[in-house]
């Protein structure tokens, strides 16, 4: 028994003998022996699944405030909405030389640059008839005014927001309606790629009228000119045709590629608008924002006081403006007194087809409605 005692007494003596704290919580055969506040994991494990709660509720804090600041900053700032709604500072493609519209597959295509006004310049296109190809390889631009005295008609294009005179789809259809016999011009409004200042609607009305003028300067008297307008080209393209028809010089005809009503029905049936649609005062934060900027292309209004032939030409699954806002429009034109006795045409591309917004020019089925519509063959069918 002494020794028993000496030999205990001797391990609790040693300091190197004592059990150290928590040697007994690493061995695997006593963790299970341990109390609920002896292991550090154990009683973590709820406050990092309150931890990941709380990062989600923040989260979505966050987004809230940004989501209620959004009409607020719009509202402070309008001239955010007019961006919105030109989109100028969208160039797409990116990198792409306007001066070398040969890089786009435009090998009869002149770019050149006018000036609407003193210090000004805007970019444009000028492509020629497909059959006249052949003799615009390498020529100048004395050749390329000389050409406008062809028997051919022209087109003048108004394209939409974002991008540019250069944007593929633009491209595309420009080469359709070369292949069937029409001079495409074609330009950037003030503000958009290469063109010098800075967008409003009167601004790119202007600038259209000032293009529309300078063709028809080189143009035979006796040959047609249309103007066709695209998204929201189509508002240009309206405002350009009143202020003709009230001067006494209508276009030969006005085509409408997915056009609206108004800016203010296309900006609230927008896909951009649908998180704020049914938000209360959204009329307030939004549209009437748009008007403080002047922008209005109220098409609706315009086609009261148009008087040449009007083609509507809209794609049912348009997810951009929406079909019913084109039909609506052609609705409103029929029953236009100042287009009475002029042809008025609306015709739909099924959503089956998948034209969408921009993608019309791939209609095999687009040459003879021109053809239909304009009353004559086609240069290039002729």
């Amino acid at each position: 028994m002494r020794r028993r005692s000496s030999l205990t007494a001797e391990k609790d003596s040693d300091p190197e003998l004592k059990q150290r704290p928590g040697r007994a919580a690493a061995h695997p055969a006593t963790r299970g022996r341990q109390g609920p506040g002896e292991e550090p994991g154990m009683g973590k494990r709820p406050f990092r699944r309150l931890g990941l709660l709380g990062k989600i509720k923040r989260m979505m804090m966050v987004l809230l405030f940004v989501y209620v600041s959004i009409p607020f900053i719009i509202k402070l700032f309008p001239s955010i909405q007019a961006k919105l709604v030109f989109l100028n500072f969208v160039r797409m493609p990116y990198f792409i030389d306007l001066k070398r519209p040969l890089d786009q597959g435009l090998n009869h295509t002149q770019n050149l640059y006018l000036e609407p006004e003193a210090g000004q310049k805007i970019g444009v296109w000028h492509t020629v008839p497909a059959q006249m190809w052949r003799d615009a390889q390498g020529k100048d631009g004395d050749w390329y005014r000389s050409a406008f005295s062809s028997a051919h008609p022209v087109i003048l294009y108004l394209h939409g927001n974002a991008g540019t005179r250069g944007g593929d789809h633009r491209v595309q259809l420009y080469k359709v309606l070369s292949s069937l016999g029409y001079h495409v011009v074609t330009f950037d409004y003030r503000g958009w790629g290469d063109s010098d200042g800075s967008p409003s609607e009167r601004g790119m009305t202007s600038d259209a009228l000032f293009v529309y003028d300078w063709l028809r300067q080189r143009m035979e008297k006796t040959l047609p000119l249309y103007i066709w307008g695209h998204s929201l080209g189509t508002g240009v393209a309206t405002n350009l045709v009143r202020r003709l028809s009230e001067r006494g010089s209508p276009p030969d005809a006005l085509i409408l590629e997915s056009p609206f009503t108004n800016i203010r029905e296309e900006a609230k049936s927008h896909p951009f608008s649908m998180v704020y649609r049914f938000l209360p005062g959204f009329d307030w934060f939004f549209l009437d924002s748009i008007t403080a900027n002047n922008i209005r292309f109220a098409n609706d209004e315009n086609v009261d006081h148009i008087s040449c032939p009007v083609l509507i030409l809209h794609a049912e699954d348009d997810g951009v403006v929406p079909f019913h806002l084109g039909k609506k429009l052609y609705s409103l034109a029929s029953r236009s007194s100042s287009l009475s006795g002029h042809k008025v045409q609306f015709v739909a591309f099924p959503a089956a087809l998948a034209f969408r917004h921009k993608f019309i020019y791939r209609s095999p089925e687009l040459p003879n409605i021109l053809s239909d519509f304009l009353g004559a063959a086609h240069p290039a069918v002729a």
